[in-house]
């Protein structure tokens, strides 16, 4: 404990005061963070919700119901007046959105923790997530855009499974988006291991 602090002592004299001051401001990120953290609470209830309202469904409560069908009734179409089985599908992939989505903020609190403000010194934890070992902002910049990918696949499967009440401009737009996102992952993939490893020569290949 006492040489790791002697440590600690050393570093900040070698450091300028300036530095180490300006060094000390990425803690006002963890605010930011720990709001974050609030945003996963409300995902947490808003799911609980969705799926205390399918089950009531299910069982005949009315009011349950009543919520179901709206979440999924798009606007100017026909509501159902009953629960289908595309009614419940929609419901699923609703919180199966809710689930990427938290995960996705895992991925942003704790990584972003991480790399950006401190340790958190979980080498040997057995909970320690897998992609943490190896976390740095590269690494986490392509995670999250596969996430979103994710999530925008969600989407754009939800509006294929009701394509009926939506017109062919928006299913479009959609699909294009989409694409756009595939398109920007694989961009910030490349870009990353060129800045990594350096551009692939003809010679690397013999």
């Amino acid at each position: 404990m006492g040489i790791k602090y002697n440590q600690e002592v050393v570093a900040r004299r070698s450091i300028p005061r300036v530095a180490y001051f300006l060094f000390l401001t990425r803690w006002l990120q963890l605010p930011l963070y720990l709001g974050l953290v609030l945003a996963q609470c409300i995902y947490v209830y808003h799911f609980w919700v969705e799926l205390v309202d399918l089950l009531g469904a299910l069982m005949g409560n009315p009011i349950s119901l009543e919520h179901i069908l709206d979440s999924v009734t798009i606007r100017d179409s026909a509501r159902p007046a009953t629960l289908t089985e595309t009614a419940i599908m929609l419901v699923v992939l609703g919180l199966i959105d809710v689930v990427m989505i938290s995960n996705l903020l895992i991925m942003v609190i704790i990584g972003g923790y991480e790399t950006f403000v401190s340790r958190m010194h979980l080498e040997g934890h057995p909970d320690q997530p897998e992609w943490l070992s190896h976390v740095n902002a590269s690494v986490l910049k392509v995670k999250l855009a596969t996430a979103i990918i994710g999530i925008s696949s969600i989407h754009l499967l939800k509006t294929f499974i009701n394509a009926s009440a939506y017109d062919e401009k928006t299913i479009f737009a959609q699909t294009g988006i989409h694409l756009v996102f595939l398109l920007s992952a694989i961009a910030i993939a490349y870009s990353d291991r060129i800045m990594a490893h350096g551009p692939v020569r003809p010679a690397d290949h013999k």
